[in-house]
């Protein structure tokens, strides 16, 4: 996507939304567009960055149509086969943005599917400082603002609870206790992780449920069903 510009009908398709309601959003400038010869155009890298940031934020419907667009209608869970051995933590200590970062990292090294993490961090922190990816209602989703193919064997997701919250820039000024980092080698994956994510967090009571978790295998336990419901709710 960031290497090329979209028509208004082939955004529709990719997004797996309607035209007229993404030429709607393109008049009124919530999503970047521009026109040429009178007829609109949308830059693939802002397109990607808009993408990344407004997702989560969509109401369900919309959630619902780039999940199923993103993923081509997968029924298979996603995010729980992303979850490794030391890619959870219930009790993480950190106490600043900068220290939540940097234990992600240190968890994404546990997987033994990290190979730059030095270059992980740096990638975290540029997009955190683009715009924060804390949501509203304390949870936030790290991730590399353009997929990192040769930093990873495998696509790999994180969760960590921090118990007392973090000050996180989140849009609703409350602390943020939940993040999921995401890291994914190719653009398209990377959004159906998102999408997935999205959908499971408004379809399940799983952010209320990961509150009060006491072990990491029940957490990972409890983000596989979430998945297999809200993927039930979704046919």
């Amino acid at each position: 996507m960031p290497h090329r510009n979209f028509t208004l009908a082939d955004l529709a398709r990719y997004l797996g939304m309607d035209a007229r309601e993404l030429e709607r959003w393109a008049e009124r400038g919530q999503i970047p567009a521009m026109k040429v010869g009178g007829e609109w155009r949308f830059n693939g890298a802002a397109t990607l960055e808009w993408a990344q940031r407004e997702l989560p934020n969509l109401d369900e419907r919309h959630i619902r149509e780039m999940e199923r667009a993103m993923s081509g209608g997968d029924e298979g869970i996603i995010v729980g086969r992303l979850l490794h051995a030391g890619s959870v933590e219930p009790n993480m200590g950190a106490r600043s943005p900068e220290s939540v970062l940097r234990e992600l990292v240190a968890m994404a090294e546990k997987t033994e599917l990290l190979y730059d993490p030095k270059g992980l961090l740096e990638a975290l922190r540029e997009r955190e400082q683009m715009c924060s990816t804390a949501l509203p209602g304390g949870i936030a989703l790290p991730h590399p603002r353009r997929p990192m193919p040769y930093a990873f064997a495998e696509p790999f997701v994180c969760f960590a609870r921090v118990i007392a919250g973090v000050p996180f820039s989140a849009p609703d000024g409350e602390l943020t206790d939940l993040f999921v980092l995401v890291c994914c080698a190719e653009e398209r994956q990377h959004l159906t992780v998102l999408a997935r994510l999205a959908l499971m967090f408004h379809t399940t009571p799983l952010i209320r449920q990961l509150r009060e978790i006491e072990s990491a295998a029940e957490a990972e336990g409890l983000i596989r069903s979430a998945e297999e419901v809200a993927l039930k709710q979704r046919r």
